[in-house]
C-alpha cells in the first residue's frame, strides 16, 4: 500500500479546469518535488492533498484512508498532513514559546529536537514581532511539526528568503526528512531547489502532469522545451547547425531538434583555417564561464569550469552522442 495515493484528481475554479486528472503515488520518506510554470496547478494540488480545498472529482488516500475535503468536514485539514503556505502567518506580539505550547502534542525531548532541527531554539523567548522573515518562516514550520504530522507539504519554501536564510532553510528541510523521518512534497519553480533534493519530480503544465521521473532523467531527457527550460540552460539546434559539432551523425537527426545542455559540449582551439566557429561573448560566473559560440546561423552556449579563450577566437566544438536529447520538430 502506498503512503499517499492521488487518484484522478481534478478541480474547477471559476469555470476553469485548474487541475486535470492528476494521479501519482508516494512511498514513505520518498521526497517528491512538483515543478511547473506559474498557474500550472501546483499549489492547488498541494492544498487538495492537505484537505484544505475540495476536488471536483477524484480521491486522495493517506495511509489507506480517504482525505476528506472542506465540503465534507467542519474543520478543513488532516491531522497527519501539515501544509506550509508561502503566505504563512504568525500571530503578532506573541511569545514564540506560547505559540508552540498552544499546538504542541510532542513530549519535551521530541519537541526540543524539532526546535533544533528548525534552528529556532534561541528564538523561543522572543516575540513574533522581533523576528526576521527567515526566522518567522522557521518558527511557522516548527509550529506545524510539533503537531506530529507524517506528511509535510511545502509550497515554495524559499521564494521570499535571502541567500543566507535560504541555505539555512534548505538544510532544515534535509534534516526534517533524515532526522525527523517526515515525508515531504515540495512545490518549487527553482531547479536548484529541486534537482539535488528530490527522489522524484512531477512536472505540471496547464493543470496536468506533463512529465515525471527521477531528477537525472528529467534533466537529461526532457520531453520538450517546456520541461527543459524549468531545469536549466540548453541549446536547441537544427540539423543545419550541427555540421560544426563533431560526434553528431546527420543521418540520425533528420526531422529532429537537438537539445544539448551547455556543460555537455567540449570546446578547444581551432586546429585548421577552415573552422569558422567563433566566440562572440563570454560570461563569467566565478566557478564557471558561459561561452557563446557562433555556429553557422545559431549561437551555441558552452559551460566550462575555467577558460583561457578570448572573444573573437575561432574554436572547435564536440559532443558525445549520449549527451544529446532528440526532440521532434515543431
Amino acid at each position: 500500500m502506498s503512503f499517499l495515493t492521488v487518484d484522478n484528481l481534478s478541480r474547477i475554479e471559476k469555470e476553469n479546469l485548474v487541475v486535470n486528472d492528476i494521479s501519482f503515488t508516494q512511498q514513505r520518506l520518498q521526497k517528491i518535488a512538483i515543478s511547473g510554470s506559474t498557474g500550472s496547478g501546483k499549489t492547488t494540488v498541494l492544498k487538495m492533498i492537505a484537505g484544505l480545498i475540495q476536488p471536483n472529482s477524484g480521491n486522495i488516500f493517506f495511509e489507506g484512508e480517504k482525505v476528506i475535503g472542506p465540503d465534507e468536514k467542519l474543520l478543513p485539514g488532516n491531522k497527519g498532513i501539515a501544509y506550509l503556505s508561502q503566505h504563512f502567518e504568525l500571530r503578532n506580539n506573541y511569545w514564540v514559546h506560547e505559540l508552540m505550547s498552544m499546538v504542541n502534542v510532542m513530549p519535551d525531548e521530541a519537541a526540543e529536537k524539532i526546535y533544533a532541527v528548525c534552528k529556532v531554539e534561541h528564538l523561543l523567548k522572543r516575540r513574533t514581532n522581533e523576528l526576521s522573515g527567515g526566522e518567522r518562516q522557521r518558527i511557522a514550520l516548527a509550529k506545524l511539526l510539533v503537531t506530529a504530522p507524517k506528511l509535510l507539504l511545502l509550497d515554495e519554501p524559499f521564494s521570499n528568503l535571502d541567500s543566507l536564510h535560504k541555505r539555512m532553510m534548505q538544510q532544515v528541510i534535509i534534516d526534517i526528512t533524515s532526522q525527523l523521518q517526515i515525508t515531504c512534497i515540495m512545490v518549487s519553480h527553482d531547479m536548484h531547489d529541486v534537482l539535488s533534493w528530490a527522489d522524484w519530480i512531477i512536472v505540471m503544465k496547464d493543470g496536468m502532469i506533463h512529465q515525471q521521473n527521477s531528477p537525472k532523467h528529467i534533466y537529461n531527457n526532457p520531453i520538450d522545451v517546456y520541461t527543459a527550460e524549468l531545469f536549466g540552460e540548453f541549446n536547441l539546434l537544427k540539423v543545419s547547425n550541427t555540421k560544426g559539432l563533431m560526434g553528431i551523425s546527420l543521418q540520425e537527426v533528420q526531422n529532429k531538434q537537438l537539445l544539448i545542455r551547455p556543460e555537455n559540449i567540449q570546446i578547444s582551439a581551432a586546429t585548421n583555417i577552415t573552422q569558422e566557429d567563433k566566440i562572440i561573448k563570454m560570461d563569467y560566473y566565478g566557478s564557471f564561464d558561459i561561452i557563446h559560440v557562433q555556429v553557422n546561423q545559431q549561437v551555441v552556449k558552452v559551460r566550462t569550469k575555467s577558460s583561457q579563450f578570448e572573444v573573437g577566437e575561432r574554436v572547435f566544438l564536440s559532443i558525445q552522442p549520449k549527451d544529446i536529447c532528440y526532440l521532434p520538430l515543431v
